[in-house]
């Protein structure tokens, strides 16, 4: 199985602003005072064009799908919660925390995909435990290392662990689980992806293990990276408030390998950790203040990964 790949789904955003339903348990989130929606939509429509831009530049494959205004859908950007795509043909369908993400769900775009010469085989749905109150937000609340068959889920509101399980053994997956914190005004708070706090590459893995307050699941989540050979390069709390655990590394031209995060991630990156870094993968960078500051997410959560075969 392969980490990376080169093609990614990426939402573009017509209706983009601070979503007051997630605002409840994500904590990067703010309110851009005085910005009206139709300006903080068009910085978002800016920042995402260039972001594209660089990615299409160094030969990521990029397919970009607009957004909707109706359904009103302020999260779309962050496609990668709602949807996975497996080298198996599997495309797996996730259960949202809020009401209004549930509407990102599109079936025309996987008719898209199909268009695309992308091959789907199966659609595997959770979507149905949404009526039950259990969510697990794809590759936000999963990180996968799909080479290694395994995945890490730090359990949270929108996180569920009999549904990461259940995920995980329809996946044939390793299920890694924990709970990861952040400081909100003094108080020790669950994170609510685990993206945000580690990605996983091909040969290292960016990981805040200051997060894990129980010292029994930092040394089980740090051994299990280790075992797997993986370059392990710690983050400060302070540089996940920054963005810097929600990077992804892709493939471009020639196979070369890129990692991607937001300039406010990078900025955030001592050169000791850069230096690391670009060991594995040369870094792109692109500047996210507007999405990231209303969508309380950044680059990992813009992009959902395509792994699925070719006709």
């Amino acid at each position: 199985m392969k980490q990376t790949t080169n093609s990614i789904l990426m939402i573009r955003p017509v209706a983009f602003r601070m979503n007051e339903q997630t605002a409840v348990n994500n904590y990067y989130q703010k309110v851009l005072d005085g910005l009206l929606p139709a300006t903080v939509n068009a910085k978002a429509q800016q920042e995402f064009d260039a972001f594209v831009a660089k990615l299409s530049a160094v030969g990521v494959n990029v397919i970009v799908v607009d957004g909707t205004l109706e359904p009103d859908t302020p999260d779309s950007i962050f496609p990668n919660n709602w949807i996975s795509f497996h080298e198996n043909g599997d495309v797996a369908l996730y259960p949202m925390f809020a009401e209004n993400r549930r509407l990102e769900r599109r079936e025309e775009i996987l008719d898209l995909l199909e268009d695309k010469n992308f091959r789907i085989d199966n659609i595997v749905d959770y979507t149905e435990a949404e009526t039950d109150n259990y969510f697990l937000e794809g590759t936000g609340s999963v990180v996968l290392d799909r080479a290694n068959g395994k995945a890490y889920c730090a359990l949270s509101p929108r996180a569920d662990e009999e549904l990461f399980i259940e995920f995980c053994e329809d996946f044939d997956l390793n299920p890694i689980i924990f709970e990861a914190f952040q400081t909100v005004n003094g108080e020790r708070k669950l994170i609510y992806h685990t993206n945000v706090m580690m990605c996983i590459g091909a040969t290292f893995a960016v990981i805040c293990s200051d997060c894990i307050d129980d010292k029994k699941e930092r040394k089980m989540v740090l051994e299990s990276l280790k075992q797997d050979g993986k370059e392990i390069i710690l983050i400060t709390e302070n540089q996940v408030n920054n963005f810097a655990g929600n990077m992804l590394e892709v493939r471009g031209d020639n196979d070369k390998r890129y990692l991607i995060m937001s300039a406010a991630a990078q900025q955030s990156l001592t050169e000791k950790q850069i230096a690391q870094l670009e060991k594995h993968a040369e870094i792109v960078s692109s500047s996210l203040d507007t999405i990231e500051a209303c969508g309380g997410g950044s680059a990992r959560c813009m992009m959902a990964e395509i792994f699925l075969p070719e006709n």
